[in-house]
């Protein structure tokens, strides 16, 4: 680990006002999130592929792998991205991660056969996995520590309207009448043109993070950029900015094996757990539970109905979520989502397995249970975990979380098609588990971090 004298970039980014600069900030990090689909028109394409255009099969094993192989990608992606971002910037990786994307999406599109259609979501998934570590990680670094948790949840608020939008778009193009083997292609290709805007954005307007490069000793350049964002905000505000009170903080470069020894390994840990509950609860809901009601006696038709009213309370959730965030202890915000979430699940197995709600009482205990999991899923992905590193690990940290979360999902499908198989109430039974052994993890191990500096944070041996 090596110390570097810094310019107490963190004291001077951290005391200054909410301005207009923050705003942009957040607008061209929210809008490359909100239009990195690839995977918000996974469900779309794939139909289209099994039953009009019929390069994939039901039952084979080819359609079994349509998800796990961009899921795998993501994994590998984020595990690799972190590093990579950590040691060549934000701006850098950000841009590397789109245009490598925005290149599959567009390979996917002109794809001749199935077999290059899956080389394309591989590396579709790898160039998503990386892109979003930095994009949620990264923008920490950019905003101050008082309000941290509501500028990252705005960004979540968001990308999370992606799946909407692209299906919305998917049904326009199915309704406009051109030819299901356009349509997907023509899928593939509104994003990548949306994508490319996005990187222009970034490549024009979105500085370099001046805490990353102090951390890298590159202090001369963390002030020059610093300097200019302070008087964009004095010139946007027309006052002068208040005076930096603090002591310059200690800045550290540390390499990647320290995330699994000492201080950062208890992060290691409590951010993976996070992430791995994250990504089981919300898999299982967005993808089993239209079957889960066909096992509950459910029509196809209705089942989609029911889901779709309760999946209204993921916007919900997270817009809930962005208006909290700063106001309660991390910690404490982390047990009782995760409590929420446990009694919750009990509550739908039991009404289901014992019929003590009809189809209208089912919905609104969805919806509940939907909220409950995006307000997690805000505060997993986008406020709690990227927040938890130093500066100098920050992607690598957050990236490794993520693949761990990833890697949950490759195994978590198996135990839930058996539980399903024998009772689709089990399932419900499993995320409260799930959710309860994660809360009293956060309780024992998390590390609280609302309002507190990136450098403080950081301040680990």
């Amino acid at each position: 680990m090596n110390e570097i004298k810094g310019a107490n970039i963190g004291a001077r980014l951290d005391r200054l006002p909410n301005s207009s600069w923050h705003v942009k900030m957040w607008l061209i990090v929210a809008f490359a999130l909100l239009v990195c689909w690839s995977n918000a028109i996974s469900g779309s394409v794939q139909n289209i592929l099994l039953n009009e255009v019929h390069w994939l099969q039901s039952g084979t094993t080819l359609l079994a792998m349509w998800g796990t192989v961009y899921t795998l990608g993501q994994l590998f992606g984020a595990l690799v991205g972190g590093p990579i971002g950590d040691r060549i910037g934000r701006k850098k990786s950000i841009l590397v991660y789109e245009a490598l994307h925005i290149l599959v999406m567009l390979g996917a599109a002109f794809a001749p056969n199935v077999q290059v259609l899956y080389v394309c979501r591989f590396v579709q998934g790898f160039a998503l996995g990386a892109l979003l570590v930095v994009l949620f990680a990264g923008f920490t670094e950019y905003v101050p520590g008082r309000n941290r948790g509501t500028w990252s949840s705005r960004t979540s608020f968001i990308g999370n309207w992606a799946h909407p939008i692209a299906n919305l778009i998917g049904f326009i193009l199915i309704s406009s009448g051109l030819s299901m083997s356009m349509n997907w292609r023509v899928q593939f290709m509104i994003p990548s043109a949306l994508s490319i805007i996005a990187s222009l954005l970034i490549a024009s307007k979105f500085p370099e993070s001046p805490r990353w490069l102090e951390s890298q000793g590159r202090v001369e350049e963390a002030d020059a950029i610093l300097t200019k964002i302070e008087k964009e905000i004095e010139a946007s505000t027309g006052k002068p900015l208040p005076p930096v009170t603090e002591e310059p903080a200690k800045v550290k470069s540390l390499p990647y094996a320290a995330l699994f020894h000492g201080k950062l390994m208890r992060r290691t840990i409590v951010g993976s757990l996070v992430l791995i509950g994250m990504n089981t609860i919300q898999y299982t809901l967005m993808t089993w539970m239209p079957s889960l009601l066909v096992g509950l006696g459910y029509n196809t038709s209705t089942s989609q109905f029911m889901t779709m009213f309760g999946l209204f309370g993921a916007p919900f959730g997270i817009f809930i979520a962005s208006l909290v965030i700063d106001r309660v202890p991390r910690k404490v915000m982390g047990v009782l989502l995760l409590s929420g979430m446990a009694a919750l699940g009990i509550a739908t197995g039991a009404a289901t397995q014992l019929r003590l709600v009809d189809m209208n009482g089912l919905i609104a205990l969805t919806f509940l249970l939907n909220t409950v999991i995006y307000m997690y899923v805000c505060y997993a992905s986008a406020v709690y975990v990227p927040e938890m590193w130093p500066t100098s690990a920050k992607l690598s940290g957050s990236g490794f979380c993520n693949a761990m979360g990833r890697l949950s999902n490759v195994f978590f499908p198996f135990l839930v098609t058996s539980l399903a198989a024998a009772n689709s109430s089990y399932v419900f039974v499993l995320l409260a588990i799930v959710a309860v052994i994660i809360a009293i993890a956060v309780a024992a191990l998390g590390i609280e971090t609302r309002g507190e500096s990136v450098e403080s944070i950081g301040d680990v041996e």
